[in-house]
């Protein structure tokens, strides 16, 4: 096997569609997208039938990238609406604690907080994901990022005001619509070697059963060494782990029988069960030391409407990060152009990697392995970031957890469509929505990762230009908790093992430039440091 380094296609890429449809959970894409007899117009619109599904299929696959998803309702609200801005404000502009010693929380003014950011998240996660259905025409749901909004709430915002902070946002999604219009966001794209390309969905399969593993308890941090252990002290303890097994064996269970609806129908009864659970045993969320065995994320518990509060909406300063006191200051600038752009390329190759991993996981990227209507998925993405900045929620991107609905057979725009309307209903319901915990969602993260995972083969080991960036791409995505960190070791490696072996006219300009971008970004720190 070899490998074109400027993007093009190789003699392995009947191999990927023949990975994707072996399992019952893809249907095979006809050759032909001429219309069927008798199609009704939304068919024609999204490509149900050309893409082998059915609107069944779609609403299946949608509500089961949402319930992948749903944890950042409540997950969120606990980064952006705690944290607190130089004045020590929330981002309801209340201050956070009652007393001048930052010793009291003002536990009412916490709560106002969390609310608004939950609603905002909603929101904007349910308008985005639907425009991007229609537009994108695409099965992948869009939500505020972690790690963007953690970079938001602990880096950013300390240095300046809440909504100066997301007037930040607001530009790092401008700037990336910009690169969307010049096509260089495209060109990227199509400048990284297939390969890496098949690496990244193989690092965000592991990326994303190491997720669900954490989320359900399974896999923990422990006060001290080693880094990561199996359960607690090595084993298995309390009712929501036995939920997460019970989840997992379920799932197995109904995929091997070939069940249509297995995750739904996992997510469903584990939900259910957890209910029960801790509506008999009170078992509460774990609280560390205190409870090690209670619910991981959101605790399983019937809740009701409620009437959202969108004030946070608008709330955005997009100068005044820029003068502080006032004035303009160029090491400031510099500092913040710094912020701005750390948010950009971890934005910018997050959304590369998820959408390569959905687009391969649905056997949707063409001979070049690039997915439909790229250009349109890159521009709505864009503008969920400013979107986020707008809403007060932080960068909004593509979600990796959408490669659960595919798994469920979401194949087009209309998956996402489904997604963002329950989105939006969970503005009024995201008590509801939360009583889903994380151990009844996870089991289908860790399975998804079982079914990505299986890419690994169209990955030529013998070659080590290849081999070796293949392999730190995808180790070092659950490693080091990012994608972003996978992809720029992955890029920084293909482009030194080139020049090493004499071979730097087969490295894409395009590859030296991106290159370059991540030295910048891994050395952000230091940078940040000799400019303050």
């Amino acid at each position: 096997m070899s490998d074109d380094p400027t993007g093009g296609s190789r003699a392995g890429a009947d191999i990927i569609s023949r990975v994707v449809t072996k399992s019952p959970r893809a249907t095979k894409r006809p050759a032909t997208t001429a219309p069927i007899q008798h199609s009704t117009s939304l068919e024609r619109f999204f490509s149900i039938t050309a893409r082998g599904s059915s609107v069944g299929q779609e609403v299946r696959g949608g509500l089961v990238t949402f319930f992948a998803m749903a944890y950042i309702i409540a997950l969120n609200p606990l980064i952006i609406g705690t944290a607190t801005d130089k004045g020590g404000l929330l981002i309801s502009g209340a201050p956070k604690f009652l007393d001048e010693a930052m010793t009291q929380v003002d536990t009412a003014a916490v709560g106002a907080s969390i609310g608004m950011v939950a609603a905002g998240t909603a929101l904007i996660a349910g308008v985005m994901t639907i425009l991007m259905g229609i537009v994108g025409r695409f099965p992948i749901g869009l939500a505020t990022g972690l790690g963007l909004n953690a970079l938001v709430a602990y880096v950013i915002a300390p240095q300046m005001t809440w909504p100066q902070a997301m007037g930040l946002v607001v530009w790092e999604g401008i700037i990336i619509a910009l690169l969307v219009l010049t096509g260089f966001r495209t060109a990227v794209f199509k400048a990284v070697p297939r390969t890496l390309r098949t690496a990244i969905s193989v690092g965000i399969g592991l990326f994303i059963a190491f997720v669900g593993l954490i989320n359900a308890g399974v896999i923990r941090k422990p006060a001290g060494a080693p880094p990561v252990e199996f359960g607690i002290d090595g084993s298995l303890a309390g009712w929501p782990i036995l939920i997460f097994v019970i989840g997992l064996l379920l799932l197995i269970a109904l995929y091997v029988r070939k069940v249509k609806g297995a995750m739904l129908i996992s997510i469903v009864v584990a939900t259910v069960l957890a209910i029960v659970v801790e509506a008999i045993a009170k078992i509460g969320p774990n609280v560390g030391p205190d409870n090690p065995t209670g619910w991981a994320l959101n605790v399983p518990q019937l809740g009701s409407f409620g009437l959202p509060d969108l004030s946070l909406f608008g709330r955005i300063d997009m100068v005044g990060a820029f003068f502080p006191e006032g004035a303009f200051s160029l090491p400031r600038f510099i500092a913040l152009a710094v912020l701005v752009f750390s948010l950009l390329l971890a934005d910018f190759f997050d959304t590369m990697g998820t959408v390569v991993a959905v687009g391969s996981e649905a056997g949707l990227l063409d001979e070049h392995g690039m997915p439909p209507h790229t250009t349109a998925i890159l521009m709505v993405d864009s503008l969920a970031a400013v979107a986020g900045g707008v809403g007060s929620v932080s960068s909004n991107t593509c979600y990796v957890e959408s490669t659960a609905g595919v798994g469920e057979g979401a194949r087009t725009g209309l998956a996402s469509v489904v997604t963002g309307a329950v989105f939006l209903l969970a503005i009024f319901l995201s008590p509801v929505i939360n009583m889903v915990p994380s151990e009844a969602a996870s089991p289908v993260l860790v399975f998804v990762g079982f079914l990505m995972i299986s890419q690994v083969v169209d990955i030529d080991w013998s070659d080590v230009s290849l081999g070796i960036p293949a392999f730190l791409t995808m180790v070092l995505m659950p490693f080091s908790y990012s994608i972003t960190t996978g992809i720029g070791v992955g890029f920084l490696a293909f482009v030194f093992i080139r020049v090493v072996m004499g071979r730097s006219r087969q490295v894409h300009t395009l590859m030296w430039v991106v290159a370059a971008m991540f030295i910048i970004y891994f050395l952000q720190g230091p940078l940040i440091a000799l400019v303050s």
